[in-house]
């Protein structure tokens, strides 16, 4: 079985700046995967290289057997981070999801697109909002949008970048929920960019902690030790100790 994910010896830099240095990694089908890491930690240039954004520097990379840049686009499916979105641009929910599908803007939706948008938009609990603007939604109701986006071609490969970033817990437990629902049902992959080892040791099979070298891969129990969150993090968390005074 070809795994969906394969990563040998990928090494990248900015000119003389080591980014990601020496990553293996293997990830099979159905598996939930997040990638931990600080701020710097080369998550970012490791989910673009993954999605054929960027070209690597020495090593390889396969996504379904295939170079990140040669895969079929309706196999995966991105959701980015919602703050990084212009929501003053006059746009419909169910618009942006369209594009989804067409890979352009949308600017008249019948018939079979329309169906697929508002199947993907129920399939998330989001289907009341189709005809709102980008501007009226909260930040959960914006990521159930995108996640709807992501979903609509049914891709076998679901890449989030901070999927949690601008919405409050609610909103955050709902987002993982249907994550594990959309799962179940499709047999997907799912990649998710965290800083929260929390988040990530509750929901992963797989956890690739990550400070520009790999520290670990593996399941959250071992992957997320304490030994290797202080070597990723360098620092965790401390004691506060009482004074005591007579």
């Amino acid at each position: 079985m070809i795994p969906v994910i394969e990563i040998i010896n990928l090494s990248f830099n900015y000119g003389e700046i080591k980014v990601l240095e020496d990553i293996n990694l293997t990830v099979p089908e159905n598996s939930f995967v997040s990638i931990v890491g600080p701020n710097g930690a080369g998550k970012t240039t490791l989910m673009k290289i993954l999605l054929g954004l960027v070209s690597y520097t020495k090593g390889d990379v396969r996504i379904f057997g295939n170079n990140p840049d040669k895969v079929d686009p309706s196999l995966i499916g991105y959701v980015p981070q919602i703050k990084t979105m212009d929501r003053s641009f006059p746009a419909l929910a169910i618009e942006l999801v369209s594009s989804g599908i067409t890979r352009r803007w949308p600017w008249l939706i019948k018939g079979e697109q329309r169906k697929k948008a508002l199947e993907a938009l129920s399939l998330v609990n989001a289907d009341k909002l189709a005809n709102r603007t980008l501007s009226e939604l909260s930040g959960g109701e914006l990521q159930r949008v995108c996640l709807a986006r992501s979903i609509v071609r049914n891709p076998k490969l679901v890449v989030l970048d901070e999927p949690a970033s601008g919405i409050d817990a609610i909103g955050e437990a709902d987002l993982y929920n249907l994550l594990e629902a959309y799962q179940q049902k499709s047999g997907a992959t799912i990649l998710m960019i965290t800083h929260d080892w929390h988040v990530a040791n509750h929901h992963s099979d797989f956890v690739l902690l990550l400070n520009r070298k790999q520290v670990s891969f593996g399941p959250p129990a071992d992957s997320l030790s304490e030994q290797n969150l202080r070597f990723a993090f360098g620092h965790i968390g401390h004691v506060h100790k009482s004074k005591i005074t007579n």
